[in-house]
């Protein structure tokens, strides 16, 4: 009996995450260095420069990491409303009271710090999800559970949408593989990916031609697969659909995304050709990625990132960097360390006994995964610009922390895996 109970209060961790975690923080607090680098504050703890900021983040890191695993674990799934609830209230807040930074009003200055509440939000959308989903008799396989839970991720992706942070958004939006895992059909995910075809569709070509394209397809449906006649309201229905998505797509690219937002995404498709404006940081991004070579320029040899070539290369572009000085092979050994991370979780995840941790850690591997994707794919020139950070990498308090508590949220509710069940 007393060894039964000294094991019930015993709490695991993972050591692997744990390390990966360290490792990428470390790495990244490195590469801000590399990135910024003044010879007059050469002092990695230099309070004056980012690298020394993002220091004292690590710091702050830390006691969140402290005290995430001191508390209760019932702090985080029982009351996952209130911390979602609270994520909505900031999110709504900041739309009035926050500052510009970058043409989107995301952030609550405080002194000389700022706060980005769409990062911290996360924590709180994916548990938020994750207690809806493990609910019981919630299995996501009638409307009402689907709408419910869609609704969940879709409030704060709408208000961050407003601000606008559209990289934050789509961040929001990934979290549908949490409801897809909790049983919503996977034609779904196909109807996510077919509205991003049909919305580039809408972009590229002129709208009398694409508009045009879709009915030709509809009639061509209907004459050579009979069975489908069966279904005649819904063909109908979703070609409406399909044609309204192309129609609005054209209507946010106008009216509602700023003109910066607008033209990344032209010289993105090939629509415009702008290497010295919005093309620019890729460009430059490319360049510094490239001339790193197979083993890299060193450590501060790096041309492009000492003469400033790449804007934002601390935050955004933080990966440029790692390709300059580490070349070919830093570059592949961070892919796998994120690799790495986001396959335990996912295992993690498969192992966990209850639903709220095997629902939670799909809400952490995709919000990692989609940040990893997005970020690396932005600095390569496969998506446009914007703005979202490389987990543990990129500068900023707000990011590194809420990635964070994002984590060791996870890695305690695994620790207790045991305790929960007892």
């Amino acid at each position: 009996m007393g060894y039964g109970n000294r094991n019930r209060n015993r709490v695991g961790f993972d050591w692997i995450l744990v390390s990966l975690y360290f490792l990428l923080c470390i790495w990244g607090w490195i590469s801000i260095y590399a990135a910024v680098y003044n010879e007059e504050s050469a002092s990695i703890f230099s309070l004056d420069q980012e690298y020394g900021k993002q220091g004292l983040f690590i710091v702050g890191g830390l006691l969140i990491i402290f005290f995430t695993m001191i508390t209760n674990y019932r702090i985080w799934t029982n009351f996952a409303p209130l911390w979602y609830a609270l994520s909505i209230l900031l999110l709504i807040l900041v739309l009035f009271v926050g500052k510009k930074i970058g043409g989107a009003r995301s952030w609550f200055g405080l002194g000389g710090f700022s706060l980005q509440p769409s990062e911290v939000g996360k924590f709180a959308t994916a548990l938020m999800l994750a207690f809806y989903a493990s609910l019981p008799r919630k299995t996501m396989k009638n409307w009402r559970d689907r709408i419910l839970g869609l609704s969940i991720l879709g409030v704060p992706g709408i208000l961050i949408a407003l601000q606008p942070d559209m990289g934050s958004t789509l961040v929001y939006l990934s979290l549908i593989f949490v409801v897809y895992r909790a049983g919503m059909p996977g034609y779904y995910i196909g109807i996510v990916f077919a509205g991003v075809a049909l919305a580039v569709a809408g972009l590229v070509l002129p709208l009398k031609t694409a508009l045009l394209a879709l009915g030709i397809l509809a009639f061509l449906v209907f004459l050579f697969l009979p069975k489908q006649r069966r279904f005649l309201l819904y063909n109908a229905f979703f070609t409406t659909v399909s044609a309204a998505i192309m129609y609005g797509v054209g209507f946010v690219m106008e009216q509602i995304l700023a003109p910066h937002q607008q033209v990344r995404i032209k010289v993105l498709l090939g629509l415009e050709n702008d290497p010295s404006g919005a093309g620019y940081n890729t460009l430059q991004s490319l360049i510094a990625i490239g001339s790193g070579g197979w083993t890299g320029k060193g450590f501060l040899n790096g041309t492009q990132t000492k003469l400033d070539f790449v804007p934002a290369q601390s935050t955004d572009y933080i990966f440029c960097t790692v390709g300059e000085e580490w070349g070919f092979l830093g570059t592949f050994l961070l892919m796998l360390a994120f690799g790495l991370l986001i396959g335990r979780i996912i295992w993690l995840a498969e192992r966990q006994k209850d639903n709220f941790s095997r629902f939670y850690g799909y809400g952490v591997a995709s919000i990692f995964f989609t940040h990893w994707v997005i970020n690396i794919g932005m600095t390569i020139g496969l998506f446009p610009t914007v703005g979202i950070p490389l987990p543990f990498f990129s500068y900023g308090g707000s990011s590194l922390w809420g990635f964070t508590l994002l984590l060791f949220i996870f890695i305690k509710l695994d620790g207790e895996r045991q305790n929960r069940l007892s």
